[in-house]
């Protein structure tokens, strides 16, 4: 006797073998939450550069992170208001 097969069933027109999380379930981003958190953690290591350390190296350090970080979220800014225009 054959088992029967089992049949998957997709609410989108998404195929599973393109992107195999659309089996189980949302597989979304959170673009607000990631902007706000991203801003924090700049104001965070720029914050750091207040304290009792002696070297710069540290200071360097951190301004370079942050600034990278910024980078970062000033290129996701752009792309997210330029992407309806493409």
């Amino acid at each position: 006797m054959v088992a029967p097969t089992k049949e998957i069933e997709t609410k989108s027109q998404v195929d599973p073998r393109d992107e195999p999380s659309a089996e189980w379930g949302w597989h979304g981003n959170f673009p607000r939450a990631t902007q706000i958190m991203g801003w924090t953690i700049v104001v965070i290591l720029l914050a750091m550069l207040i304290g009792n350390h002696e070297g710069n190296v540290e200071n360097l350090w951190l301004v370079g992170i942050a600034a990278v970080i910024v980078g970062m979220l000033v290129t996701d800014i752009r792309r997210r208001r330029l992407s309806w225009r493409r």
